[in-house]
């Protein structure tokens, strides 16, 4: 189970080899963030990692339940952002299901339940169905079912995979990792697009993504998996080759699906971060692949020879 993490000198290596990444890529990118829009954009979200991280720590760091709670406060958080986004914060009764929802993950993630965690959504859909009875309407009702499921699969089901993480072995450890190679694969692909071919995957999309920023982000959280695999249970080489890639690719595709969301909304940022680069929901958004994807993988490469 989950345990008081400060207590362990282990955690308290990691918060200083963490924090002293963060500020040392800061001082670096403070320096260059005038040189054009790429790096203004990773000086932002690096000032945001400098609040947030210590904060992430202390709370991570706390006694079981609570780091699992503070999962389930950032994944109903995002959800109200996404329904502000989808304009439809005002429709309490789908809006609270999709918290209730939420909630009942967290429980399920506590107690391990993986087989109940995974029909949740099922359990949403049903009760949402009923909100047309209840209301006696069905105006615009699919659309609100729909949306409804949609935030809870991706802010509820797919980002709270987080805390069934907690529950493999060195679990805080390796969501931390998780994290970690995450947000530095976004911010390298993001600072060094610009510089690393010409050729944009999805101009449509995110204009500022190119085939040579993606291959050397990828490359680099590579290196950075493998200088931090101490976090891993098993250190041996498809460990933390396998979790480089996910958090590259994963949180690559996460950032473009809700590139997707927003400009089909027509809402780029709803509401700021604390400070830096975009809404809460933007420092979420690639988890919510990454995470289903590393807990199933991490569960099936103990019987894969490589």
């Amino acid at each position: 189970m989950i345990g008081t993490s400060w207590s362990s000198p282990v955690y308290q290596q990691t918060v200083i080899i963490v924090l002293s990444i963060i500020f040392g890529s800061g001082l670096i990118v403070y320096f260059l963030r005038q040189q054009n829009y790429y790096f203004t954009s990773s000086w932002a979200s690096i000032k945001s990692w400098l609040i947030v991280a210590p904060v992430l720590f202390i709370l991570m760091g706390l006694p079981d339940p609570f780091p699992l709670l503070v999962l389930t406060a950032i994944a109903i958080m995002g959800a109200k952002v996404f329904f502000q986004l989808m304009g439809m914060f005002h429709r309490s009764y789908f809006v609270l299901i999709c918290y209730a929802g939420i909630a009942a993950l967290g429980v399920c993630a506590y107690f391990n339940r993986v087989d109940i965690y995974n029909v949740m959504p099922m359990a949403v859909l049903g009760v949402s169905c009923l909100v047309p009875m209840f209301r006696n309407n069905y105006k615009r009702m699919i659309q609100y079912i729909s949306l409804t499921l949609l935030g809870f699969i991706f802010l509820g089901w797919s980002f709270m995979h987080l805390g069934l993480i907690m529950h493999l072995e060195n679990g805080i450890y390796q969501v931390i990792y998780l994290i970690i190679l995450t947000e530095f694969c976004d911010n390298t692909n993001l600072a060094l697009g610009r510089y690393f071919g010409k050729f944009k995957l999805f101009p449509k999309l995110n204009p500022r993504r190119t085939l040579g920023g993606l291959g050397i982000s990828i490359l680099l959280t590579l290196v950075l998996a493998g200088a931090m695999r101490f976090l891993l249970p098993d250190r041996s080489d498809k460990y933390w080759l396998t979790a480089g890639l996910i958090a590259s690719l994963g949180g690559f595709i996460g950032d473009l699906v809700m590139s997707v969301i927003r400009k089909d909304a027509g809402v780029k940022i709803v509401g700021p971060f604390i400070i830096g680069r975009g809404d809460f929901l933007s420092r979420m958004d690639r988890l919510i692949f990454v995470a289903p994807i590393y807990f199933y993988v991490m569960l099936a490469l103990p019987d894969i020879s490589l």
